[in-house]
């Protein structure tokens, strides 16, 4: 079943979407700008006042909420957040297409698929939604921050369902690519990982905890996650590594999942700073993105009935020269 959320009463502003806060009905706080208040005891609390002064937060209904308004008269308020100051990511989207229904695009590393964190206006979609003047874009999908490649996002409401429910039911093939060190006594005659033949099926239980970076193995449990690991080469780097370049067909959508995949197999991904070990906090490394790309996009179009296939026109740095 898709999943509808919950409409907004405020419209997109410069790409950016309102954000949707719930207040509890009862408490301590006699109005809800006091609760809110409390809430966010890092901002300035006049400041705070005088956003219920000037109207800019109303209630599911689009009233707007005062700083009298008594806490329970709304379950969830709404808001524009104040817009940080954002270093610009220095890589660019790329658009494969669009049409009135779909819009796709080859995406950068480095760059978010959506708002997160201290990136708002530097994700794909805010430069989407102010490039194609469309507010209504909404990614089906999501690529991590770190991977490069294809994203789809739905352009209007009324057929979002339909490519949503592709994913949702596994009827998209997916295709990636990855390069990673080439592990020691590597045979590309006999080709084998963590003692298993390629290509393999890679199946295990993945689970993401709330609040953390890394998402959770739990070998205990019926595997949720699957990957088809096929090795399409070896060799040597343009920076000089002996790496191994891997095609990866995951039968599912888990979260990390291929880079957790590859980590257990003992090929962790070029430029991974979470698998298999969580390094240090850095600023990215441009010169060694993340070789992890999202090749290859295929299915059956919901509306129309005819196959599509999307392929990036990206590629990754440190594939081998000659592979082998």
């Amino acid at each position: 079943m898709v999943r509808v959320p919950m409409p907004s009463p405020l419209p997109v502003k410069d790409g950016v979407g309102p954000t949707r806060l719930r207040v509890p009905t009862s408490g301590p706080w006699a109005t809800i700008a006091e609760y809110i208040v409390a809430k966010f005891d890092h901002l300035d609390a006049g400041d705070l006042y005088r956003r219920f002064d000037a109207g800019e937060i109303v209630g599911t209904d689009g009233r707007l909420i005062g700083r009298g308004t008594a806490l329970g008269a709304h379950r969830f308020v709404w808001y524009y957040r104040d817009l940080p100051v954002e270093d610009p990511v220095p890589f660019h989207q790329e658009i494969l297409h669009v049409d009135d229904d779909l819009v796709v695009i080859d995406k950068p590393h480095f760059l978010p698929t959506t708002p997160g964190g201290r990136y708002l206006r530097e994700s794909a979609l805010v430069r989407l939604r102010t490039r194609l003047d469309n507010p209504d874009l909404t990614p089906i999908h999501r690529l991590d921050r770190a991977t490069a490649g294809l994203v789809m996002f739905s352009a209007r409401p009324a057929t979002r369902g339909a490519y949503q429910s592709l994913f949702e039911k596994r009827r998209v093939v997916k295709v990636y690519e990855a390069v990673s060190t080439r592990p020691h006594g590597w045979d590309p005659d006999a080709p084998v990982l963590a003692g298993r033949a390629v290509p393999l099926v890679y199946r295990n239980h993945i689970a993401a905890r709330r609040g953390e970076f890394r998402v959770v193995v739990d070998d205990s449990r019926d595997p949720n996650a699957e990957t088809v690991v096929e090795v399409c080469g070896s060799g040597v780097s343009a920076s000089g590594q002996s790496v191994l370049h891997t095609i990866l067909r995951p039968h599912t959508g888990r979260m990390h999942q291929l880079r957790v995949h590859l980590a257990a197999l003992g090929v962790g991904i070029l430029g991974d700073r979470l698998y298999p070990d969580l390094l240090p906090e850095a600023p990215d490394d441009h010169s060694l993105p993340l070789q992890l790309l999202a090749q290859e996009l295929e299915f059956t179009d919901p509306l129309s009935g005819m196959p599509r296939r999307f392929v990036t026109r990206r590629t990754l740095s440190e594939a081998p020269a000659a592979a082998r």
